[in-house]
């Protein structure tokens, strides 16, 4: 994390505005966690955070393809291969807010520029802090950069392949106590074929996209220890899959205000808005005409948290709190005839979800050894469910309304830290947790030509349970590594089900259990940096009833084994040369184990060179040696990753 900004009022008085929230627990390293700086984060070839975030062995999205060529409804995180489908499953977090859709659940990490956070941090496995009911996968916590972070201007520019570029400013002043930072980023690029050459047709075209996003922040001092945090965002994001017309976009307006207080009473508060749309044009393969319009799904969502740190003595530290979210929102969809091009029906669904929680946690001290324990009540409801279509001269075919449900769960972890001495130390876990179907799931049925996946309103809840034990050691002389054994059981899965050829369903499987080793480490040698990480994940799908096909077979889209390493030398001031390896291994595309995606490994490449104290001279190489990342499979039909990528570019900074 990067040090405080301090501001000084006058002689006699300091305030220190840091822009964070409260500061980590002495019982939080107990679950562990991984840690990414801000180095690291503005020195990914990619340029984007969801690549980044693949350092962390484990992490990833439903598909292998990155914000330029995947449909962004697809973009949900997770971690621990307990996968199956696209929403998310890990809880992401920008400065205390979550970030998921309110409707689809996916992030937009399209919206997300590396360059304006400070750290991330990963935890694994089941939450129950603050927006905990989710996090049944882990907890991705970003950080917004801090103004001893950012420059009082900055200004890059990069040109890549297929007539990409890379533009990204910011502005940050002082502002009092405070500061203010704008900034701005846009990408745009005519795109890679995603159709391996020998399967090409003159029908395919490229993955174009274009995007920008444009967020305003502002941190200002109440008084001496208490601080107010105001966020804004917008963006926009348009992609095009595979054939000309096959467009989808998706925007959100995001605004969040947040007060924390760092007194002997510590408290954080925070209240936002989400102003989401989506929208998503189907292009038959055979006839190329479109078949589905999915033209307008608005949806809103609104929260807020206040969590208070009470003094309870020198041996203890408790957490109490509260939190709230509410999502709502609507689709409307046109299906055409592949044959005629004519317009066979009209829908419109939609609903709302809400989340209201209570939560303690304590930690105590004892010696070397900390204990922590927490416990969660949520009562969630979903309401107003309804699915109506009609005919294209208006008749009605179908007017669900689905009945409103409401209940309460509870969620609980503990966990234990023991510092057996300076550098080294043990920890084990054990949680409880759920997850809510998301709107989409409920409500919104979906085509990847020629797969058909209808919805399901009566979508049961998500439930985990969870253990986990490993060590760290932290050496004076630069080294780290870590290692963690884990054994997640998640009931209810939600999974799109195969029921028919190329069609499927979502629906709920008896579980889906993970185990499997995670294991991290870095060595720091002078100016030369060296960090990896590994994850094992095998992870089975537990069936009966309409599912038992599927029982014993591993979930979609989950890897059995995920790795990556970073080698980073800064020789000075500036100048950065860094290399990074990922690995990931084969995994199924669907739920019947019926198409392979084989293991791919990459290599990209980042280098920086400073030509004055305000100018570098960057280079980046993506995919150095073009490995075919297979990212969907259906029988012969084959959708590939990003291929090899050059981009060159400069970047100004002044203090």
């Amino acid at each position: 994390m990067a040090a405080p900004a301090l501001y000084a009022q006058d002689a006699a008085e300091t305030i220190i505005v840091t822009g964070k929230g409260l500061a980590q627990t002495k019982g939080d390293p107990a679950y562990g966690s991984v840690e990414i700086d801000r180095a690291r984060l503005t020195s990914e070839a990619s340029g984007r955070i969801e690549n980044v975030l693949a350092d962390v062995a484990g992490f990833q999205q439903f598909r292998r393809s990155d914000s330029r060529s995947a449909n962004p409804s697809a973009q949900g995180a997770t971690l621990r291969a307990l996968g199956g489908n696209a929403s998310s499953r890990t809880l992401v977090l920008l400065d205390g807010v979550p970030q998921a859709d309110p409707f689809f659940g996916y992030i937009p990490f399209s919206a997300i520029a590396p360059e304006r956070l400070s750290s991330v941090r990963v935890t694994r496995g089941g939450g129950n802090g603050a927006f905990g009911a989710g996090a049944v996968a882990g907890t991705i916590e970003l950080g917004s950069a801090g103004r001893t972070d950012l420059p009082d201007a900055s200004l890059s520019a990069f040109y890549g392949n297929n007539n990409a570029t890379e533009l990204s400013a910011s502005l940050a002043t002082d502002l009092g106590a405070g500061f203010v930072t704008l900034s701005g980023r846009w990408d745009r690029g005519d795109g890679f074929f995603t159709t391996p050459i020998a399967a090409r047709q003159p029908s395919d075209v490229r993955a174009a996209y274009d995007s920008w996003s444009t967020g305003l922040r502002a941190v200002a001092s109440l008084k001496e220890d208490v601080e107010i945090q105001l966020r804004g965002l917008i963006f926009q994001d348009n992609r095009t899959l595979r054939f000309a017309g096959a467009d989808s976009g998706s925007e959100g307006q995001d605004a969040s205000m947040r007060i924390v207080s760092q007194g002997r009473w510590q408290v954080d508060a925070l209240a936002y808005v989400q102003a989401r749309n989506f929208n998503n044009i189907v292009i038959s393969a055979t006839s190329l005409r479109k078949t589905l319009d999915q033209r307008n799904t608005p949806s809103t969502g609104l929260g807020g948290k206040i969590e208070i740190r009470p003094p309870v003595g020198s041996d203890h530290q408790l957490r109490i709190g509260a939190d709230a979210r509410l999502s709502d929102g609507v689709l409307f969809e046109d299906a055409y005839s592949a044959v005629t091009g004519l317009i066979t029906a009209r829908r419109n669904a939609g609903g709302n979800t809400a989340n209201f929680g209570v939560f303690a946690e304590n930690d105590w001290n004892i010696g070397a050894l900390t204990l922590t324990g927490g416990l969660r009540a949520d009562r969630w409801t979903i309401d107003n469910g309804f699915f109506a279509e009609r005919s294209a001269n208006g008749t009605v075919v179908r007017d669900d309304k689905f009945a409103n449900r409401a209940s309460w769960q509870t969620s609980t972890r503990v966990g234990a830290l023991y510092a057996a001495r300076d550098g080294f130390a043990l920890r084990a876990a054990a949680y409880t947790g759920f997850r809510l179907p998301t709107l989409n799931e409920l409500y919104r049925p979906f085509t990847v030509f020629p797969v058909a996946t209808r919805a399901n309103a009566a979508l049961h809840v998500e439930k985990l349970r969870g253990l986990e034990a490993g060590f760290d050691i932290r050496s004076a002389n630069g080294v780290s590594f870590g290692a963690t054994l884990f054994y997640n059981q998640l009931n209810e899965a939600i999974a799109n089900i195969t029921i028919g050829k190329n069609l499927r369903q979502r629906g709920n499987v008896d579980a889906v259990v993970a185990k499997g080793v995670e294991l991290s480490g870095e060595a720091v040698f002078g100016d030369v940096t060296i960090s990896g990480s590994y994850a094992f994940s095998d992870s089975q799908v537990r069936a009966s009833g309409s599912a038992i096909t599927l029982n014993g077979l591993s979930p979609a889209q989950s890897p059995r084994h995920a790795a990556n390493s970073t080698v980073r030398w800064t020789p000075n001031a500036g100048a950065i040369l860094s290399a990074t390896a990922r690995y990931v291994g084969a995994q199924f595309e669907d739920d019947l184990e019926s198409n392979t995606l084989p293991s791919a490994l990459t290599l990209d490449g980042f280098a920086q060179i400073p030509l004055t104290t305000q100018v570098a001279l960057t280079g980046r190489v993506e995919n150095i040696f073009n490995e075919a990342v297979v990212t969907r499979k259906v029988d012969t039909s084959i959708d590939l990753g990003t291929p090899r990528i050059f981009w060159i570019g400069l970047k100004f900074t002044t203090r």
